[in-house]
């Protein structure tokens, strides 16, 4: 069976949203591409911030630990990708927080 659509995690657009936006007092740019519909574990999106780029996995934080665990397609792309390390993301506070440490940085 083919899928059409990718199937997204309920806070996907959430945080698509929240990685959008700056911290005040900030004049940063964020770049989002969304590879959900690629597969074979390949991360859920593309982010580039300030110059620097990033692949995130997105999961829904109000699940169970165990329904935000890794696919096992999931876990073989992050042990051999040579990139820097995927990010995990479970919410839009979380989001936040993480394009505030990167631009610190």
């Amino acid at each position: 069976m083919v899928r059409l659509a990718p199937r997204l995690d309920r806070n996907h657009h959430e945080i698509v949203e929240a990685l959008l936006e700056c911290p005040r007092g900030s004049e940063c740019r964020v770049t989002v591409i969304n590879l959900a519909g690629v597969h074979c574990g390949v991360p859920d999106l593309l982010v580039g911030i300030a110059g620097k780029t990033f692949l995130c996995e997105l999961k829904d934080g109000e699940k169970s630990l165990s329904r935000q665990a890794l696919t096992p397609d999931q876990r073989r792309f992050i042990e051999r990708w040579e990139g820097t390390p995927v990010v995990i993301l479970n919410s839009a506070d979380q989001a936040r927080a993480w394009v505030a440490k990167v631009i610190d940085d």
